[in-house]
């Protein structure tokens, strides 16, 4: 597999003409790339130590709106500039792109040049640092659900009334049907891997045009860097050849939802610290008490697992996603499935975060929980076997953003983690996210009342 970029190497494609495009990008608060297009010759002379950006970029929703209410900012504060500092580790190619390069930067407070605090790669960095203060090292995966359609994005601009997944019927492990697909997946496999991505596999999923991509673990930070670019590479490379995909958490009532498990450990000293092989399970007295605390803290991160009032429909029987807060071994209803039971590669897997989940906020989320489980060494209830769809007396997942949004806010765990500017902050967009739904009229409305009412 290709390695990252450096300046040098960079430069040395930049003189033989391979290289004339630097995207100089960060994550925003829903997950989304932005930032500038750099003459890689400008980014050469001196652009790769920092450039500028408006920080309503951390104040925005979906569409880009500039919402009131923000402390960080607004028009009260003149919306001013942050600073994008590029970590050039994460300098790489992106083959789908001609000539084109990519750089992930650290957003920073234009006076004091600190990270600033509600960005999503600030708020897991904090977290990542307190498990090494810990003495560990966290290690995470993430399975990225999606479906691919055969309409273009421009051809749905008028409306979405002839959407098309690109397969016919169910296509979990199918080969036949995802050879449908090829024309779209090879090419995503392929130049993933040539930016630097660790591409496993790709394959069917639970409904008709549904599909997952797999890549290898690594440490927390790397693994959500890896995943944007991901979800980014997926959507331009589709686009390229007049497809779309959607990595919404719910885009049909009667298909499967789209889902982001999340596989966990920890390691010290280059070890796995969740593994115990004199245990039943294999499960460390160190991974039973960050699982408890993830168990504990479940309810109160849900905004940072599913962020939209849509996230919500994915939540119900059946269809693979959880709506238990509970533990089992290798067990696809439960909301924390315990895999490589009994081995060294035994791991938490949360099955609850959707597709649409920023995966800085979700992995910092479920490590936080988790830190604050072994901090408080927190004891591991007993495991839930069985359908627990069926299972009576357990927590169950928020079933809507309201429900969720005001956990957060009354959270005294994630005030101790992130702080109140993060809480409050995302706390915010959950309110506005859910006032904006309340507010706008729908096809389901119109089909219900127009004649009905």
């Amino acid at each position: 597999m290709p390695a990252n970029l450096t300046l040098d190497s960079l430069k040395t494609a930049f003189d033989a003409g391979e290289i004339d495009t630097v995207l100089v990008v960060f994550p925003d608060m829903q997950g989304r790339l932005m930032g500038k297009r750099f003459h890689a010759g400008f980014f050469l002379d001196g652009g790769h130590r920092e450039t500028h950006c408006c920080n309503y970029l951390l104040a925005l929703d979906m569409e880009m709106n500039t919402v009131p209410g923000y402390r960080s900012a607004g028009w009260e504060q003149g919306y001013g500039d942050y600073v994008m500092r590029p970590d050039l580790e994460t300098l790489r190619r992106l083959p789908w792109l001609p000539g084109t390069a990519m750089v992930i930067c650290d957003v920073l407070d234009h006076h004091t040049h600190e990270e600033v605090a509600v960005s999503p790669r600030a708020i897991l960095k904090r977290q990542i640092a307190r498990a090494r203060e810990m003495g560990f090292e966290a290690m995470m995966a993430t399975e990225l659900e999606f479906y691919l359609f055969d309409n273009s994005y421009e051809s749905l601009r008028g409306g979405v009334s002839g959407l098309t997944p690109c397969s016919g019927y169910n296509e979990d492990y199918h080969i036949f049907q995802t050879t449908r697909e090829e024309g779209v997946m090879r090419a995503v496999r392929n130049h993933l891997y040539g930016a630097g991505i660790p591409i496993e596999s790709t394959k069917g999923e639970a409904d008709a045009g549904q599909i997952e991509v797999n890549y290898r673990f690594s440490d927390a930070l790397d693994t959500a860097d890896n995943h944007t670019i991901i979800k980014q590479g997926i959507k331009e490379i589709a686009w390229s050849r007049g497809k779309s995909v959607t990595f919404m958490a719910k885009y049909d009532t009667a298909k499967a939802g789209s889902a982001a498990h999340v596989h966990q450990s920890l390691f010290g000293d280059g070890q796995p610290a969740f593994h115990d092989p004199g245990d039943g399970h294999g499960m460390s007295a160190t991974m039973k008490h960050f699982l408890a605390g993830q168990l504990a803290g479940a309810d109160q991160m849900m905004v940072f697992l599913a962020p939209y009032v849509n996230s919500y429909k994915r939540f119900c029987t059946g269809l693979f996603a959880p709506t238990k807060i509970a533990w089992s071994c290798d067990n696809r209803t439960a909301g924390f499935r315990v895999c490589g039971e009994g081995t060294r590669a035994v791991r938490i897997e949360c099955r609850i975060p959707g597709a649409d989940a920023n995966p800085y906020l979700a992995c910092a989320a479920l490590l936080a929980a988790g830190l604050e489980g072994i901090e408080r060494k927190l004891e591991l209830g007993p495991e839930i076997r069985g359908d627990l769809y069926q299972a009576r007396d357990l927590c169950e997942v928020p079933r809507t953003l309201r429900d969720a949004a005001g956990r957060l806010k009354a959270s005294e765990l994630y005030r101790r983690a992130f702080g109140d500017d993060v809480v409050d902050h995302y706390h915010h967009a959950a309110e506005w996210e859910i006032a904006e739904t309340d507010r706008v009229v729908t096809d389901h409305d119109l089909r219900r009342l127009l004649e009905r009412a």
